[in-house]
């Protein structure tokens, strides 16, 4: 599972050329809001073309951020590869938006070959409209998860969130209960977007990881290590999970589905369920 989504504009050559070696475990290629209106055609292409020079399976994920409507659509004609895992839907509103997009994808698919469903969606939800239909989007066919884009957000309802970003937390915890309710993975964490305040970035990305995020997207490579090391269990955390899940195994082996922790609480599967995603994570 992927931690951290590095952000990289498709119209700057030298750092589309550089984005697999920062250390992200994803990018995502964006041909919305880091490209001028009348860069959008070059942009397009450069996307492409750069994808096309990528093997495919390698350790890094490789997204694309599409932009809304018909201009969305081409760029999705336009990059589907065998190296794309997935596609990042700007402003996504609706049901009808993901399904658009997923006929596109569909009918690349087939002409390139590749198996049907191979390319993933990640809705972008950016107004109050979009968000009030998260269970609906997080349900559409090939979405892998959601993410917010809480700056066009907070524009739209006027939010002006303090430095612990409360006004924002039953935004954020939506998310996660439409992809779970959907069996999707974890919404991915919206950007900070002052890169130089990484003890900033390392307490808001905490919270995240408490609400139930497990990775976040970035616009700076400075901010991927403070991402990987709120999102990577400790040595500490995959020890006590390893050991609660093995003793609980043992016990259930032995026709005992509960078991008493040594502060005295009970624990069932319930509990081990997220030790169990603690040490799927650590892997």
């Amino acid at each position: 599972m992927a931690r951290s989504y590095l952000y990289v504009p498709a119209d700057r050559p030298g750092m589309l050329a550089r984005a697999l070696e920062r250390g992200a475990d994803a990018v995502i290629v964006d041909l919305e809001d880091a490209v001028a209106p009348d860069a959008k055609d070059a942009a397009r292409k450069a996307a492409a073309d750069w994808l096309a020079g990528i093997s495919p399976g390698g350790p890094t994920e490789v997204w694309v951020r599409v932009n809304p409507g018909p201009t969305g659509l081409a760029d999705a004609a336009a990059v589907v590869s065998p190296a794309l895992h997935g596609l990042c839907l700007a402003k996504c509103e609706s049901p009808a938006d993901a399904a658009a997009v997923d006929g596109v994808v569909s009918g690349r698919e087939a002409a390139l070959g590749l198996a049907p469903g191979s390319v993933a969606l990640s809705p972008l939800l950016e107004s109050a409209g979009a968000v009030l239909a998260a269970p609906a989007l997080a349900a559409c066919s090939r979405v892998a998860h959601l993410q917010a884009g809480e700056a066009d957000l907070r524009a739209e309802i006027g939010m002006e969130p303090g430095p612990d970003e409360r006004e924002l937390l039953s935004i954020r915890v939506s998310l996660v209960l439409a992809c779970a309710a959907a069996r999707v993975g974890p919404p991915v964490g919206p950007v900070s977007t002052d890169y130089r305040d990484t003890e900033a970035l390392r307490r808001s990305t905490t919270a995240l990881r408490a609400l139930g995020y497990r990775s976040r997207a970035c616009i700076h490579p400075a901010q991927i290590p403070v991402v990987h090391e709120v999102f990577t269990p400790s040595e500490a955390e995959l020890g006590a999970a390893r050991a609660l899940v093995d003793r609980f195994d043992t016990a259930l082996r032995a026709g005992r589905p509960v078991i008493v922790g040594a502060d005295g609480r009970m624990i069932d599967e319930a509990v081990v369920r997220a030790a169990r995603r603690t040490l799927a994570a650590g892997r």
